[in-house]
């Protein structure tokens, strides 16, 4: 699954750190969470770079932002380096997040077990549908109850919540959106497939599934192409 960036934004670095290394952190985190379930202790910058599918140039150009965290000749040290860019990304910390839409998509979304494990905590669950409003979902073991939009003002200001997440239909994605930055979410990720409006602080990803798989399309026409026009060439 890809996601897309919709960010506003006046440039291209925050924090002093690129947006484009940003979108590249979640990589090697999740790489070195595969080594440290390994038990590798140590690991070079050319094998994290094939682990994460970059070059080794950039993905020390990457880490650069974050510290001098390598040692020339021996490597990245996996557990401490885990916990830099952990640190970089937010993640050693509890982030309450609600989702709105508990469709097919909103329930996958409220069931998965990622979340939890990497600090995401969800803490409200919300639809406009009356038919769905009082089902109770099972998320990260627990049972939540899903709520009318109407009580998410209340539930955003309990738990400090600052993340949503988006499941709607695209014709309501926008109402939504502007209901959950009225209440003081800034971070939103969409997976309706529209662009939303949102005003300048507000950070928006957008998973956009159809488009992956037309790209996914697009590359399994030309490999056909390809083996077509060999086979003609022989």
């Amino acid at each position: 699954m890809s996601v897309s960036p919709v960010v506003k934004t006046t440039q291209g670095v925050r924090g002093g750190i690129p947006d484009a290394t940003v979108n590249r952190l979640p990589m090697y985190h999740r790489s070195l969470l595969a080594l440290a379930s390994r038990g590798v202790i140590l690991v070079s910058s050319e094998e994290l770079a094939d682990a994460s599918g970059v070059t080794s140039t950039k993905l020390r150009k990457d880490l650069s932002f974050l510290g001098s965290y390598g040692t020339r000749g021996v490597g990245y040290e996996v557990e401490f380096l885990l916990y830099q860019i952990s640190r970089a990304l937010g993640l050693t910390q509890q982030w309450p997040v609600v989702i709105v839409g508990i469709g097919n998509l909103g329930h996958a979304l409220a069931g998965y077990q990622g979340f939890a494990s990497r600090g995401f905590n969800i803490v409200g669950l919300f639809d406009s549908d009356n038919s769905r409003v009082g089902e109770k979902v099972s998320v990260a073991g627990n049972s939540l109850v899903v709520n009318s939009l109407s009580d998410l003002p209340k539930v955003v200001r309990m738990s400090g919540a600052s993340i949503g997440v988006i499941a709607t239909p695209e014709n309501s994605a926008q109402e939504v959106c502007d209901v959950l930055v009225a209440n003081g979410v800034t971070s939103i990720l969409n997976f309706a497939p529209v662009l939303l409006d949102v005003p300048a602080g507000v950070d928006v990803r957008r998973v956009d599934l159809a488009t992956e798989l037309q790209i996914l399309a697009f590359h399994e026409q030309r490999k056909s192409q390809l083996v077509l026009s060999e086979s003609n060439a022989g």
